[in-house]
């Protein structure tokens, strides 16, 4: 899906669920190459501006890279009938992550200074002297407008990695970034959204399964 056609989509569902007027919605996409730019990013940090069309974005966050392989995951709940905490609900999406890798056999890990979800690389040389290599494989970044989240995570299924290259993801240098084919697992989108759904459920609250296209 185009990536303005998600974002026109999201703001209109957003606007109607704070008027009470629509379902939350928690969207499955894939999008073609792109780069998007948070509240928070630096110039500095794309490094390829022509490589990929770059939509500046509402969410928090830095550049990050969506493309096909990906799953993109919009989440657009309501907070004013859950908990009206930003943290805990960055929390509760990097949990659902974490939850999601761990059925597939992964350690999926928070790190205090870096956002995201992130796996060990112990395979991988050092980066620096007693720091071992990790990988990015998911990435968050959310925006609230009158107590409905939206946007949301990307966990990276297939993606071609090298895709990433065109910018500092989430302006963390250092570090590299993975995906579970990358890992070694013949995982499809499909097997990964069925782990994503019932792991969601076991955090946020029973779902209804709605197919578009």
């Amino acid at each position: 899906m185009a990536y303005p056609e998600a974002v026109a989509e999201m703001e209109a569902r957003v606007a109607r669920i704070a008027e009470g007027t629509a379902a939350e919605r928690v969207w499955l996409v894939e999008h073609p190459p792109l780069y998007t730019a948070g509240t928070s990013a630096v110039a500095s940090d794309l490094l390829e501006p022509e490589r990929f069309p770059v939509h500046a974005t509402g969410r928090g966050g830095e550049y990050t890279y969506h493309g096909p392989g990906q799953r993109v995951a919009y989440v657009m709940l309501d907070l004013t009938r859950r908990r009206q905490d930003l943290r805990a609900h960055v929390a509760a999406l990097e949990e659902w992550v974490i939850a999601t890798l761990w059925a597939h056999h992964v350690r999926g890990e928070r790190r205090e200074d870096r956002v995201g979800v992130w796996v060990r690389r112990p395979e991988k040389p050092e980066i620096a002297p007693g720091v071992p290599a990790e990988d990015k494989i998911a990435a968050i970044g959310i925006r609230v407008r009158r107590w409905v989240t939206f946007h949301g995570l990307a966990l990276n299924v297939e993606p071609d990695l090298s895709h990433f290259g065109g910018i500092v993801p989430c302006g963390i240098r250092g570090h590299g970034v993975t995906s579970l084919v990358d890992l070694g697992l013949p995982v499809t989108m499909s097997d990964v959204d069925v782990v994503m759904k019932r792991e969601f459920e076991a955090i946020f609250g029973p779902t209804v399964a709605v197919f578009e296209r």
